[in-house]
């Protein structure tokens, strides 16, 4: 049974960037073929994709993130990462990684814990 489980900071100050890594275990980050997937939720408000990498490398974003997203990995760590670049306290949101079957929302059949994220000076 696959497990996802979010690290990093809790607090970012503005203009900084956010970096999150989500380990995997249970499960290869390399073999079939999976999105490895950052969502958000921030407060009061819905869920938001904010991009994914496949197990080929590939990588997808949401379109009005990509020029601040950057989602890479470690094979040999079996992690993926997360980074927001010029983050702002709007960026303060639950950061969830999860495994998807598709591109998008929909097919997110493993979810991590999910990992407070705030911005502010």
């Amino acid at each position: 049974q696959v497990q996802l489980q979010e690290s990093g900071p809790g607090l970012v100050k503005p203009s900084q960037t956010l970096s999150l890594t989500c380990t995997v275990s249970g499960g290869s980050i390399t073999t079939n073929d999976y999105y490895w997937t950052w969502i958000r939720q921030p407060p009061g408000k819905g869920l938001e994709w904010m991009g994914a990498i496949t197990t080929s490398g590939s990588t997808y974003y949401n379109p009005s993130l990509r020029r601040r997203t950057s989602i890479s990995r470690d094979t040999s760590k079996n992690q993926f990462t997360l980074q927001l670049s010029s983050v702002t306290p709007e960026d303060t949101a639950v950061y969830y990684c999860a495994r998807g079957l598709a591109l998008g929302m929909n097919g997110l059949d493993a979810w991590g814990q999910g990992t407070q994220v705030t911005v502010s000076s």
